[in-house]
């Protein structure tokens, strides 16, 4: 069920696109009758033979020879002011209305059911919504600092910095190059190695790009998908069917929920889900091999250990660090 002011949102989103695009064309026609005054006659020729064809339709009159002429002068007037627009400079297109959307014309709808176009804007609206209380925006690459990343001697420091400094990479190039066909990734690790931190980054730099990305913790979401589930919550949402649809999925915090087969389950449908309708995971977690297998079964545990690409972080933890240090 769709939130009702989420979906006037986006209906209203979408009206604005087209008045956007008929302003735009009506500026482009006013300019083009200044500059080339031809174009504007044509127009007004095809204007009256229009008006003409509607006083015979309302005599009764037969009109099957007169529609042909009228296409066929039509056809051609579209020719000449395509060759004049060219001719004077401009894009032979330049007096068609540019839509958003050119398979529902900026309406939203198609045979009165929702267009693509309406359905992801729902969505993002939605991501937007559920985001209002996260940390996306505290987080970015620049100020993800290696030097936190120290062992007990200069071997270790120099190992788990090279460590890291490969996950950082990858997490940045996969930023910078994300799309709905990237892969899935977990992160895994002890507290305070900068999981959280790096997918918050990953989050901040794909919103930018216009997708519809969602980040909070695994725990959260379950909670809100067992009210739901379960009619403790009236607001007619349906969190579990915006998870398995946005264009990334980040749950962070994996396996810190209390352990109930409701959600394991759940968890299982939103990872395979989304495996097979090809959509980006990232899961972060302070859980290891043998935890993730025990909590959750075989069934999640080879998901995430076969298909995602996994990574472990390495390190002492850096809120104890910058606690001693500050």
């Amino acid at each position: 069920m769709i939130d009702v002011i989420i979906l006037n949102k986006a209906i209203s989103e979408i009206k604005n696109r087209r008045n956007i695009a008929r302003a735009e064309n009506n500026m482009h026609f006013e300019e083009i009758n200044e500059k080339i005054p031809e174009i504007s006659e044509i127009n007004n020729q095809l204007a009256k033979t229009s008006m003409n064809l509607l006083n015979i339709i309302k005599s009764g009159q037969n009109i099957s020879e007169k529609m042909e002429d009228l296409k066929e002068k039509n056809i051609q007037a579209q020719k000449i002011i395509k060759n004049l627009l060219t001719i004077h400079g401009y894009p032979e297109d330049y007096l068609q209305i540019k839509y958003t959307c050119e398979k529902c014309f900026d309406t939203g709808f198609i045979n009165n059911e929702k267009c693509e176009c309406l359905q992801k804007l729902i969505a993002k609206i939605t991501a937007n919504e559920m985001n209002k209380n996260s940390q996306i925006n505290l987080c970015s690459f620049d100020s993800f600092d290696l030097n936190y990343y120290r062992g007990n001697n200069p071997e270790s420091t120099a190992k788990y910095r090279n460590i890291m400094s490969k996950i950082y990479n990858y997490c940045k190039k996969y930023a910078d190059n994300f799309s709905l066909s990237s892969s899935n990734i977990l992160m895994f690790g002890k507290t305070g190695l900068g999981k959280t931190h790096l997918s918050l980054s990953i989050a901040n730099e794909v919103l930018k790009k216009g997708y519809n990305v969602l980040y909070d913790s695994a725990m959260n979401y379950l909670n809100q998908i067992e009210k739901e589930h379960f009619g403790r919550d009236i607001s007619g949402k349906d969190t579990l069917s915006v998870l398995l649809t946005a264009d990334l999925l980040i749950l962070d915090d994996f396996g810190t929920e209390f352990e109930k087969s409701f959600y394991v389950s759940v968890i299982y449908n939103i990872i395979n889900t989304r495996l097979n309708r090809g959509l980006p995971t990232i899961i972060s977690t302070n859980l290891y091999h043998e935890e993730i297998l025990e909590k959750y079964g075989e069934r999640i545990f080879s998901r995430l250990f076969t298909v995602y690409e996994s990574m472990e972080f390495v390190g002492t933890d850096i809120r104890l660090i910058k606690r001693k240090s500050g």
